[in-house]
């Protein structure tokens, strides 16, 4: 059997993924806003967890080489949380790198 690998489409940049996938246009307008609001709001909440991160580097004085041994992390990662290069985590990681420096995440919803 002969798996295809050929492109048969390409959806151009900035197009509404939805329309293309069929939904109606009120409906994929909706759709795409509300993915575009879910995809900023991770974001918006890795970015505050990194500056927690960033911040107690920074308060401790300590070399990215430091801080990456006690986060149990390589100095590249300390470095883009540093830097908050947010696609580079999840929030699992980001939550479990808090908790390893006795900065515990607590959730509230509302």
């Amino acid at each position: 059997m002969k798996i295809g690998t050929e492109i048969r489409h390409v959806t151009r940049p900035g197009a509404n993924l939805f329309l293309e996938l069929g939904f109606s246009a009120d409906e994929a307008k909706r759709l795409q806003a509300a993915s575009r609001q879910q995809i900023n709001d991770t974001r918006l909440l890795k970015e505050q967890l990194m500056s927690e991160l960033a911040e107690w580097i920074a308060q401790h004085h300590l070399k990215q080489a430091e801080a990456a041994e006690i986060l149990m992390v390589s100095r590249p990662r300390v470095s883009d949380v540093v830097n908050k290069k947010t696609t580079k985590f999840t929030i699992d990681t980001l939550v479990e790198m808090l908790s390893r420096i006795g900065k515990p995440v607590r959730l509230a919803v509302g």
